[in-house]
């Protein structure tokens, strides 16, 4: 693999400012984003200035880093990658294919498209073997036929375009929501039970303030609203709820929108290691098999449970339903006792 390197040296001028700041000023063919994501991905190296003793040059993984006179920055520019992802034997469970379109039934630790750090093995590199030439190219080379997304760690269905025209049709329902009769319901295993049976929960969301990361209920953000119903309770030794499980139907279809929901009003899905760290010693409630369930789980107990909408190009309306997968189904048992 052949790789190019940018070398910049720190005027005394210079002394003091940005990292990120300083190498956009002085490699403009490159933008600060793109420095950015290089010195996060390890790409940037420094060697300080020679004294009476020769410092080795250290990697910097701070974009915000202050740089010191005489410091010579070296940037690493690794090989473009292809634009267009090539197709990939990854199994699909196919829940409904025509010509227009394709349901799957996607399991946890896929990916949908590619992106930094997933590059190959992605829903996207399936379809592509799957569907050949025949995907809609509106979402781009990277996200071909893909309306709407699911986390990796989520399981459950996901609707794809297989031309332009019904991806424009599809597209127009998720925008609309519940005006165009899209319908999408989750079930979620969760920590402890409501009071209540059902509710609403309309929050805004954001960006988290500081980790971007994430997604936080922030006054002044994008409308959430997530429906909900308490399907089964759980309970401890001791005859107190530990746990239930919840179906919420979207409203709106914000990033996170139902993990951050329900960890707002107290109930954090179960293995959620970015919103529900907070309640990892109520593990200790559980019973020994519910326990190594969870452990095993290795992932929120999340599963895209309820898609319905209208085809795209006959108007029939198509109901799909997609039960537990196995690892939520074994943790909901192991719950029960």
């Amino acid at each position: 693999m052949d790789l190019s390197t940018e070398t910049v040296n720190v005027a005394a001028e210079d002394a003091g400012a940005r990292l990120d700041r300083l190498l956009a000023a002085r490699i403009p063919a490159l933008s600060r984003s793109r420095l950015k994501a290089l010195i996060l991905d390890g790409q940037v190296s420094i060697q300080p200035a020679s004294g009476k003793i020769v410092q080795a040059a250290r990697t910097i993984l701070d974009p915000s880093a202050e740089v010191k006179s005489g410091d010579v920055i070296t940037v690493t520019l690794p090989p473009p990658e292809d634009a267009r992802p090539a197709g990939e034997d990854i199994p699909l469970a196919i829940v409904y294919e025509d010509d227009d379109l394709i349901v799957i039934d996607k399991p946890a630790g896929l990916v949908v498209h590619p992106a930094a750090g997933h590059a190959t093995g992605t829903l996207v590199n399936a379809l592509i073997a799957h569907c050949g030439d025949s995907l809609s190219g509106i979402g781009g080379v990277r996200r071909p036929g893909i309306v709407h997304r699911l986390d990796k760690d989520t399981t459950g269905l996901m609707g794809v375009a297989k031309n332009d025209r019904a991806h424009t049709a599809l597209a127009q329902q998720f925008a609309d929501k519940l005006e165009s009769g899209l319908e999408r319901g989750y079930l979620a295993l969760v920590w402890g039970a409501p009071e209540r049976t059902r509710g609403t929960i309309d929050a805004p969301l954001d960006r988290h303030p500081s980790a971007r990361e994430k997604q936080a209920v922030r006054k002044g953000g994008r409308d959430a609203i997530t429906h909900w119903e308490l399907r089964e309770s759980f309970h401890d030794a001791d005859g107190k709820p530990v746990a239930s499980l919840i179906e919420c139907l979207l409203e709106t279809g914000r990033t996170h929108q139902i993990r951050v929901h329900l960890a707002h009003i107290g109930h954090p899905i179960l293995g959620d290691e970015t919103y529900g760290t907070g309640f990892k010693t109520k593990a200790a409630r559980l019973s020994p098999p519910a326990r190594a369930a969870l452990s095993a789980l290795a992932r929120q107990a999340l599963h895209a449970a309820i898609l319905g909408f209208t085809h795209p190009v006959s108007g029939q309306r198509l109901e799909f339903e997609a039960p537990l997968p196995p690892d939520m189904t074994r943790l909901a048992a192991a719950l029960r006792g």
